[in-house]
């Protein structure tokens, strides 16, 4: 076991420094996976230099995955993070691109937070929309410009956003309020 510190050798981090010079960028390894961490006001143009740049070319988004670091043991530069995981397939490269965001309001109820807002990146890949619908049902982060930003998982006028760390494991009495069905009711 080599006790050498990893290095960032991805070949995309010297040309997205390049094109965005003067931006906040930092970039992690960790099991030889790259993640660019990016503002969240220049997340959509970062990720659009990566899809239509000759030399990066990550022309697929493999998904779109939200983390909330509540009572995260470590310090993070936002509860929430949104991850964008891409791929060139000319290159067969992958990278992971994060931003975070910190609510401004209490985060235990439904109530919009203008501080959670990203742009969508549905224009760069269709295949977002899903993604960040779920990512909007389960986490309460909206998407601006997103063709159909609606729940996707739970019902439309569910109380909350399930997968925040502050909202209870066993809910909330939502479920307690249907009858239950089985094979003999009618």
């Amino acid at each position: 076991m080599s006790d050498a510190k990893p290095t960032l050798d991805h070949p995309a981090l010297p040309l997205v420094k390049a094109a965005f010079p003067g931006k906040k960028l930092r970039a992690t390894e960790f099991r030889g996976q790259t993640n660019l961490i990016v503002e969240p006001g220049d997340l959509h143009a970062v990720l659009a230099f990566l899809k239509d740049d000759k030399d990066t070319k990550f022309n697929f988004l493999s998904d779109v995955s939200g983390h909330d670091y509540h009572n995260y043991p470590a310090d993070m530069p936002g509860r929430f993070a949104v991850i964008y995981h891409l791929i060139a397939h000319e290159t067969d490269q992958r990278i992971f691109v994060k931003t975070f965001l910190d609510p401004s309001i209490d985060t235990s109820g439904i109530e919009e937070d203008p501080a959670l807002y990203l742009d969508s990146a549905c224009d760069l890949w269709p295949g977002a929309e899903w993604p960040e619908r779920e990512i909007f049902d389960m986490f309460g982060i909206r998407f601006r410009n997103h063709p159909d930003l609606r729940r996707i998982l739970t019902w439309q006028d569910y109380p909350a956003h399930p997968l925040r760390k502050d909202y209870p494991l066993r809910g909330r009495g939502e479920r307690e309020a249907y009858r239950v069905v089985d094979r003999t009711s009618t």
